[in-house]
């Protein structure tokens, strides 16, 4: 397997030699990510509330998979309208609308009273997700150097699990002081309605710190403002490189310059949809048919029907959480040196092998009082395998899928490009998150995970003949 060196400067150097101004990259990086965090935190809280929302709204399983998937249908059309909104009204404005959309729904889903007024404000919080999960990853593209892109980019991922796994802390220790997530807390009200309410704290910080980082220089030139382009592109890559770069990204877009739209995803000769386009889709929609989110989102309910305690499961998914912010940790040290296929051909053999483990496991279940149970030795190895079935995602499919969407469409549609990408990823995620308990129930958890496993092993194969490496070339050199 070949494997991408960085031949490009050092981390502190443009590719012409200007010095980059660090400091100023990783204040941006740190701010966008926040949209990361924000992410994984709004996906993530919904993991130990299940037996709060059930016993308040009554749930059936499928209600209980409305309930939970609720969020993702409002990512899809957070993530499509987003992309086509940044490319009107900028990066950074979009990523606040985001942010108070954030607040909005973390205070009205604790206080929802029935399913629908809850199902009405977790999607309000999905269109925040769907909006930060697109723009966070294409904002830090469009602002940092080529050779270092692939590392901050996956920044993105860290702060994703970063958020999920608060998430899950946080949970825990609300629902370990009150006694149980459905236990009185403050104010007398049970403990999963504070779970939705802590996440004001991050959306609130997420708003303040977007009012102090530049707009995209990409955007600006698209939009005409070049003088503005190329001050922030001066503070980015040094005096005097602004009006180059402005220059080589103008030289970028299409010979006929104009405003991006939809159409632009056309193959202008041919009229159907660009190669490019279909790849970046293929890869949003089988980063989830992986089933990973089943692991974020119902990580609680899937080892508490196995045999372990409430207390127990919400352990199990700080865990998953931690060994997932370790595994990115290892995606940044090796995503510019090895490259984005290698490390996805990897995760997706590691992968599909994981995945067929816990087929097995979940084969062996018997049941016991209505609930499945593993006996203890393959307890264990389901445990060990789900773990590092994470861990292979997170140092593969979980960061590199963003840092490709990020940077693998052309200047000219790439908004356009992401707000489909995007659109199928959040559709896809909406599928397997509300299908998962009644597959569950209906086919058994051996067959709906052999189904991931498949998934997994399809993966490979698309990656080996569709995914063209990314990394170390500039964003204005992507071909479409």
């Amino acid at each position: 397997m070949a494997t991408v060196t960085n031949a490009g400067p050092s981390a502190g150097m443009s590719a012409e030699g200007g010095k980059v101004n660090m400091a100023f990259v990783a204040a941006i990086v740190a701010v966008a990510t926040i949209g990361g965090f924000m992410f994984g935190y709004d996906s993530g809280v919904i993991n130990g509330t299940q037996e709060g929302l059930e016993s308040a709204f009554n749930l059936s399983a499928l209600g209980t998979g409305l309930n939970v998937g609720a969020i993702l249908l409002g990512c899809a059309f957070g993530a499509f309208i987003a992309g086509r909104l940044a490319d009107v009204m900028g990066r950074r404005t979009v990523m606040m609308i985001a942010a108070v959309l954030f607040i909005i729904s973390a205070i009205g889903t604790g206080a929802a009273d029935n399913s629908i007024v809850f199902i009405i404000f977790r999607i309000i919080g999905g269109l925040g997700v769907g909006a930060a999960s697109v723009l966070s990853p294409v904002y830090i593209s469009e602002v940092t150097p080529a050779n270092i892109r692939g590392r901050l980019s996956s920044v993105q991922q860290i702060m994703i699990i970063t958020g999920l796994t608060g998430a899950f802390v946080a949970n825990y220790v609300l629902a370990h002081t009150a006694g149980s997530s459905t236990a009185p807390l403050w104010l007398d009200l049970p403990a999963w309605r504070w779970m939705f309410w802590m996440q004001v704290i991050p959306a609130g910080i997420f708003l303040l710190t977007l009012l102090i980082i530049p707009e995209s220089p990409r955007f600006l030139v698209v939009k005409g403002r070049d003088a503005e382009a190329a001050a922030v592109l001066d503070r980015l890559f040094g005096a005097g490189q602004g009006k180059r770069k402005v220059d080589e990204i103008r030289s970028s877009l299409a010979s006929d310059h104009h405003k991006p739209k939809l159409s632009d995803l056309l193959d202008p000769t041919t009229r159907k949809i660009r190669a490019i386009v279909w790849t970046g889709i293929m890869i949003a929609v089988f980063q989830q048919l992986v089933g990973i989110n089943i692991v974020f989102y119902y990580g609680s309910v899937l080892w508490q029907s196995v045999g372990f305690s409430e207390d127990d499961a919400l352990k199990i998914n700080i865990l998953s959480g931690s060994l997932s912010i370790l595994a990115c940790l290892a995606t940044i040290g090796l995503v510019d040196k090895v490259g984005r296929k290698p490390l996805l051909l990897i995760g997706s053999i590691g992968m599909a092998i994981t995945l067929g483990i816990l087929t097995y496991c979940f084969s062996t279940a018997t049941m016991a009082g209505g609930q499945l149970q593993l006996s203890d030795q393959v307890g264990l190895l389901a445990l060990i395998a789900a773990n590092a079935y994470v861990i292979f995602f997170n140092m593969s499919w979980g960061p590199i899928m963003w840092v490709l969407l990020g940077e693998m469409f052309p200047n000219q549609f790439r908004g356009s490009a992401l707000a489909v990408a995007g659109f199928a990823q959040w559709i896809a995620n909406f599928a397997i998150s509300v299908s998962f308990p009644a597959m569950a129930a209906g086919l058994g958890l051996a067959v709906t995970y052999g189904f991931y496993a498949v998934s997994a092993l399809i993966s490979f194969f698309l990656v080996r003949f569709m995914v063209r490496e990314t990394a170390g070339r500039e964003l204005e050199d992507m071909e479409g």
